[in-house]
């Protein structure tokens, strides 16, 4: 009777504990890991919606940069950090892509991290000079299997997500393409409008300016859907590359023990401010679509990124770092 009445009171007391964890959080300024140096695109979509979170819990929510080593600093730390809600990491398809690319990593993001929600998708476009005889993605893909070997299709470093992008490109097609990997977005444009390279694949927010200026046509997106700045332009599945599909993403997630309670009000505060007017606008501005969501989605999204970007640098036969 004694071990049910003590047994039943640390039940109460668990229970109290838990909400308790929520209504205490945060306690101090939040901190935002972000794997990649200031001012590009995933630094300043977590700044944006920090500025909005920081408002709706009350502190302070900074970021702190740790840009190097395919995001496994920044990893990292955000691993080994208290698992109370104030040190959050900044994912992107690299946290997906580091498990397939690095031979050990000192973390394992499907059981060390904690997601909370996606923040934002942006699309990825083939795109060619404006004077290419290439005209559609079609186009490009009957001349690379016409002409085994002949295409040269540039992306930016190897392993990146627009490198990786460019070997799905390959794969999905079955076409012999040489790849060619360059040191940046303004070598790849600067090859693309020399003629050194015949087709790219890249984030369309760097080359957009390129695009509209009519310097470089865009032949397809990768995504899902059309995207918002370019609806004339049809995606690779409308193009006849149904399996041809890529973009990439950030979300926010936490150390793996995190309580749930905790996670839970994350959850709430970011997806509120990824829905914010204002957030969605600036965001817009930087071609990236705000999307929230809930932690067992971002979840599925890492894991199954994880997977698809493993088999294609296994078949892309990529070594390992």
């Amino acid at each position: 009777m004694i071990f049910q009445r003590l047994a039943g009171s640390l039940l109460a007391l668990l229970m109290l504990a838990l909400p308790a964890a929520a209504q205490t959080f945060p306690s101090k300024p939040v901190r935002i890991v972000v794997p990649f140096g200031a001012g590009g695109v995933a630094d300043l979509t977590a700044r944006t919606v920090a500025q909005k979170l920081s408002e709706s819990l009350g502190q302070p929510v900074v970021i702190d940069n740790k840009p190097g080593a395919g995001g496994v600093v920044a990893g990292e730390m955000v691993a080994r950090a208290e698992p109370d809600g104030h040190t959050l990491l900044l994912m992107s398809n690299g946290t997906a892509v580091s498990a397939g690319l690095f031979k050990s990593l000192p973390f394992d993001a499907l059981r060390d991290f904690a997601p909370v929600s996606t923040l934002g998708f942006f699309d990825i476009a083939v795109v060619t000079p404006a004077d290419s005889k290439f005209r559609t993605l079609g186009d490009l893909l009957a001349f690379a299997k016409a002409n085994p070997g002949k295409l040269n299709l540039g992306s930016i470093n190897i392993g990146s997500t627009q490198n990786l992008a460019a070997e799905l490109f390959k794969i999905s097609s079955g076409a012999d393409v040489q790849i060619v990997p360059f040191n940046g977005t303004p070598a790849v444009v600067t090859a693309l409008r020399g003629g050194q390279i015949d087709a790219a694949v890249e984030i369309l927010g760097p080359i957009l300016p390129q695009i509209r200026a009519g310097a470089l046509r865009a032949l397809a997106v990768t995504g899902d859907r059309r995207a918002a700045v370019l609806p004339e332009v049809p995606t690779a599945k409308e193009s006849g590359l149904p399996t041809f599909l890529a973009s990439s993403w950030n979300a926010l997630a936490a150390p793996a023990k995190t309580p749930p309670s905790v996670i839970a009000r994350l959850n709430r505060e970011v997806v509120a401010a990824v829905n914010a007017p204002e957030v969605r606008k600036k965001l817009a501005e930087l071609n990236v679509e705000a999307r929230g969501s809930s932690p067992e989605q971002a979840a599925e999204l890492l894991a199954g990124e994880t997977r698809r970007w493993g088999e294609v640098i296994r078949r892309a036969r990529i070594p390992t770092q």
